[in-house]
Order: structure tokens, then sequence, then C-alpha cells
């Protein structure tokens, strides 16, 4: 069995992410000595069962967006009382990226801070959720608008799980993958499973390492994410996280072209990688209203400088405050009446 780990560098809260064929092996390791008892939080369907050293309670939570709010925060927490957690013990997260968005930040709340470990067990959970410590849950006005930076102490990428994920959910992966491709160029699909995912998990850390907290270049992993969470919340999570991520990609393009920041070949490249390589739609669903996502893009927990996004440049992708919001409309109208 071939195990790769990478490590997240952040001085005394640096972590490993074991990437690889019976990853979960290590679970116990990542442990810490003086933990007595694990809170797994996982969904029906994620195999969860998975042997640990100490007492463990299981914690089911209901699929969907609906359950990533607030209140699951506390019932959790209730939980956790229950059963006598302390913050010398372990939140344990088995599952995508939204039950790791939610175990994080009730972990990050309970006892002002208890150890996380994440089981990604989604495509899109290995490359991206799982790792960087951004955690939250929505509210009816935003997505993932209260969080909390909160890393863990280790994450785990078996890949045997993804043998069970259904189409949908690897193209939602893939949706994030794509965004790493307009970073950094990479040839992501080239390489193995095993080596994409590992080299996802370095290329989020890189940023992460530089930025913790986003407050310069992490933020350039929100690219094609400003119309994406819009996306999301105005079609009321129809559309997977990574879905709207590459429609998101292909829309900022666009945009970057209107505001003749990049040729309309650099457009065409993003449709390309986006529909050919990928094999991702690039185009926003019939039945959404122009001025409900622009509302939602305001709103943006990004925009605290007029609309916010990450747009592609001869330099690279930049993060650009201030966009008129006339010109989006108008090259969202145009951009959605493309077939």
């Amino acid at each position: 069995m071939s195990l790769e780990t990478v490590v997240v560098n952040l001085g005394d809260r640096s972590y490993p992410v074991v990437v690889g064929h019976g990853a979960i092996t290590s679970l116990a390791d990542l442990i810490g000595p003086a933990v007595q008892r694990c809170a797994v939080v996982t969904q029906e369907g994620i195999p969860s069962d998975v042997a640990l050293p100490v007492e463990s309670k299981r914690f089911v939570i209901e699929r969907g967006e609906k359950t990533k709010t607030l209140s699951t925060i506390e019932s959790l927490s209730q939980g956790f009382a229950e059963m006598g957690l302390t913050r010398h013990d372990v939140v344990i997260a088995v599952g995508g990226g939204m039950v790791t968005d939610v175990a994080g930040f009730a972990a990050s709340a309970w006892h002002r801070g208890t150890p996380v470990i994440h089981v990604a067990t989604t495509l899109l959970g290995m490359v991206d959720a799982a790792i960087g410590g951004k955690t939250g849950v929505n509210l009816p006005q935003g997505k993932n608008l209260v969080g909390a930076f909160w890393q863990p102490v280790g994450v785990i990428c078996d890949l045997d799980a993804l043998s069970t994920l259904p189409e949908s959910e690897m193209r939602c992966g893939l949706g994030e993958v794509a965004k790493y491709h307009f970073l950094t160029g990479d040839d992501l699909l080239s390489l193995s499973l095993e080596q994409r995912v590992a080299q996802c998990v370095r290329i989020k850390s890189s940023f992460v390492e530089k930025d913790e907290r986003e407050g310069g270049q992490r933020a350039l992993l929100n690219y094609g994410h400003t119309l994406a969470h819009a996306l999301e919340i105005v079609g009321g999570h129809q559309l997977a996280h990574g879905e709207a991520v590459a429609i998101g990609l292909v829309f900022a393009a666009h945009l970057a072209h209107a505001m003749n920041r990049i040729s309309s070949e650099r457009v065409d490249y993003h449709e390309l990688v986006v529909s050919k390589t990928y094999g991702l739609a690039s185009r926003v669903p019939p039945g959404m209203s122009v001025e409900a996502l622009l509302n939602a893009m305001s709103r943006d927990k990004k925009a605290v400088s007029g609309l916010t996004f990450v747009l592609d440049s001869e330099h690279g992708p930049q993060v650009v405050s201030n966009v008129s919001s006339d010109l989006v409309r108008k090259t969202l109208t145009s951009f959605m009446s493309l077939t």
C-alpha cells in the first residue's frame, strides 16, 4: 500500500494530509495520546464505521445545504455536552465538504476550540474543502457567512472512498480541480488519481501557508466563486458547488475580457478547459434572474469593497474590487444569453 503525505506547514499548527488507497489506516496515528473520546460527525450512506482506539459517538447530520445552519451547530454542541466531550478530545468529520465545514465549525466553537480531524470521502473534500481550515455555515442571506478559521490536526484522503461516488459528485470535485488548472497551469488530468489529489493538496497548501486567513494571496482560491455562490443560493442549491464553480470560472473570463484584462482567445481557453478538458457545464441554467444573481453576489462575504471578483490578467488571476455593477449586469446578461 503506497501512501503519500503532504504537510501543510503552519508552524506549531502544521498537519499532515495522508493521500492514497487505504489511507484510513493512518487515522489512529492522528488521534493524540491524551484523547479519551471521539465525536464522529457524518451523514447517512457514508462509510463511517472506522476503527477508533478510544470511546466514540456517531452524530449523523442530514444531507443538503439546508442542514448547513447554526441550528445544526447547536444540535451537535448539545450532543458533545451529553457525551462529555472536552477540548482534550477530538471531533472527526467523515464526509464531503459540507460535513467538514460543519464539523470543523462545531469543533472550533466547542470549549472555544477542540481538535478536529477530517476524513474526506469526496473528491471536492480531498482537493479543497478539507484543506486549509475554513469552516462555516450558511444564512438565508448568503453562503458560509458564519464561521471560523480552524485548522485540523490531520486530514485523511482515502481514495477507496471515491469508488462509490456518483458521477455528479466526481464532477463537483472536478470544478475545483479546473480552478487549480487556471491558477497554476498544471496539467492535472495527465496525473494518476493519487498524484492528482496530492498535487491539488500541495497547491491549496501553498496558498494557505502564505496567507492563512485570506488577507491576500489565498483569496485567489476564490476564482470562479463569486458567481458560483450566487448560483447556489438563487438556484436553491440544485447545482453542486463544483459545477457552479465551473460556470463561475467561465463567467469570470468573460467579465475580465469586458474589462480589457484578457484577450478573447483567453476566454476561449477557459471555455475549452472547462467544457472539453473537464467535461463540465459552462452556462447558467435557465430560469435564473440577472438581478437575483447580482443581489446574491453583492452579499458575498468577499464583497468588502463593492462587487469583488478574482479575474484573470496577463499576469494571472488577481483580486479585483469595486467592479461596476452596471458592467457586471451587462456582461452577465450577455453571458446568460449564450447557448
